[in-house]
């Protein structure tokens, strides 16, 4: 019996347009992150739990321990759609882990560019978070060592100048504050001591009341703000790279879903010919 004209059996029964490579490459991808994902989750809920109750929730917002859950909770998200999509080759996965995966790297792309070209807003706004974590410090343990960390980090005091730490109800000057840190700063913001064998934490002791010459010698006196704006502009190259190792990670997981989808489509359209076909007697 004789074939119909034109059809010719160019595929056989075991071929399959879905790589091997692509697809278990785009899994163990997708696994790797989603490890850290749960590592990062675990991390956030301990750092939670052994924090008090009262003292967590005073400062639920800025909590570095809510950050960690909430990033490692969208990326875990995000890879399992990249995980069970890819390795059961299931296309409604892929395709929302393809699109969320854009909406992050076009965010933030917009975020930078936003911030490059409104740089006065986004120097407000950064002014408004480091005071809002200055009212907070005591209340946060977290908190509070990340922003001696940042202090210390870049020799700074305060979001303008040393007289921001007033913001805190313990380091302000007001006649009527009756903590023992009144008008003081915290030691973070003091000048380094050679060979110092033990932290001096009272350092900053009443450095608020004095001007700015007569505090410069213990304290840093210069704000955190201005500290940041010229390393960011000292290291420009670091952040670009930064940037870029952020961003290829994501390309790379959208490229890789995208073959992934093609490829599924064709071997869906493939089983639906030879579907078609099977019945035909001139096939």
């Amino acid at each position: 019996m004789a074939r119909r004209r034109g059809a010719t059996a160019v595929y056989g029964e075991d071929f399959s347009f879905v790589n091997p490579l692509v697809k278990y490459l785009l899994f163990f991808f997708n696994m790797l992150f989603w490890v850290i994902s749960m590592v990062t989750v675990a991390v956030g809920i301990y750092a939670r739990l052994m924090k008090h109750a009262e003292t967590a929730l005073a400062s639920l917002a800025l909590d570095p321990a809510i950050l960690l859950m909430v990033v490692g909770i969208l990326i875990f998200l995000l890879t399992f759609c990249g995980c069970i999509g890819s390795l059961r080759e299931n296309i409604c996965l892929l395709q929302t882990f393809s699109f969320c995966l854009t909406v992050v790297f076009l965010l933030q792309l917009a975020a930078g560019i936003l911030g490059f070209v409104f740089s006065d807003q986004a120097r407000g706004k950064v002014s408004e978070i480091i005071n809002n974590a200055i009212v907070h410090y005591r209340d946060d343990l977290d908190l509070q060592n990340l922003i001696d960390f940042g202090q210390k980090e870049f020799s700074c005091c305060g979001g303008i100048s040393y007289k921001d730490w007033s913001l805190n109800m313990y380091f302000n000057c007001s006649e009527d504050n009756p903590s023992r840190e009144r008008c003081s700063v915290p030691y973070s913001c003091c000048l380094p001591t050679p060979n110092q064998a033990v932290i001096n934490t009272m350092c900053g002791q009443g450095m608020q009341a004095l001007g700015y010459s007569e505090a410069s010698k213990v304290i840093y006196t210069n704000g955190c703000i201005d500290k940041l704006v010229n390393w960011i502009h000292s290291n420009l190259f670091l952040l670009g790279g930064m940037a870029l190792g952020l961003a290829i990670p994501q390309l790379v997981g959208i490229l890789l879903s995208q073959i992934l989808v093609n490829q599924i489509k064709d071997q869906i359209k493939l089983q639906l010919y030879n579907q078609q076909h099977q019945a035909d007697p001139w096939y």
